[in-house]
């Protein structure tokens, strides 16, 4: 799969990611990929986008042409995908099932979201976390979430932090790998806590 960062601290949040993309056993590295980053910008925010290659399309298309997505709150961002999830299953043939003891139907989707408000998590039952110093995703998360534990006292700047938790993952998972892609956005005043 993955592995995707977010990283907020000293006025900054910064988001990165490793740029394989892989299908099975298949590896299809950034040199042969033209549309390597998994990173979205919609807006103001960046994106990034694990699971499924059709997701990075599917939301670059339908977040890039709807005018009122908005991604600068918990409760925003839970609307913006609450909204799209229909539009997911009618326009672009989505299968919200994942488990019989499900809740709710899947939309399929796990990204983190960044911009001048903060950093936050979206997840396949829409559920939408706020994070205040740090959070990974994808295959490769638990060795980034290690890295970046240890490297979050260490480093002042939010964009280091993110590279050294995106490097875990490619270090120890097999469907992460170099590049890396690193955007910073620097944070409202009036949001900023750490």
């Amino acid at each position: 799969m993955t592995t995707i960062v977010a990283v907020k601290k000293n006025g900054l949040v910064a988001i990165a990611a490793d740029t394989l993309t892989t299908f099975g056993n298949t590896r299809l590295p950034s040199v042969m990929d033209n549309s390597h980053d998994k990173i979205l910008l919609i807006k103001d925010s960046y994106i990034g986008v694990c699971g499924s290659a059709a997701h990075h399309l599917v939301l670059a298309s339908l977040l890039g042409k709807t005018p009122d997505v908005q991604l600068n709150s918990k409760e925003a961002i839970f609307e913006t995908f609450r909204k799209l999830h229909p539009v997911l299953k009618e326009e672009c043939f989505l299968n919200p099932k994942e488990d019989e003891e499900d809740p709710y139907e899947s939309s399929q989707i796990t990204a983190l979201i960044i911009n001048a408000s903060g950093m936050y998590g979206i997840f396949s039952m829409r559920e939408v976390f706020e994070y205040t110093q740090f959070w990974a995703i994808g295959s490769g998360h638990e060795f980034a979430l290690g890295a970046m534990q240890h490297a979050y006292t260490r480093y002042d700047n939010a964009a280091d932090i993110a590279r050294a938790g995106v490097d875990a993952g490619i270090a120890f998972d097999k469907n992460s790998a170099a590049p890396i892609t690193i955007y910073t956005v620097p944070l409202n005043t009036a949001t900023t806590q750490i």
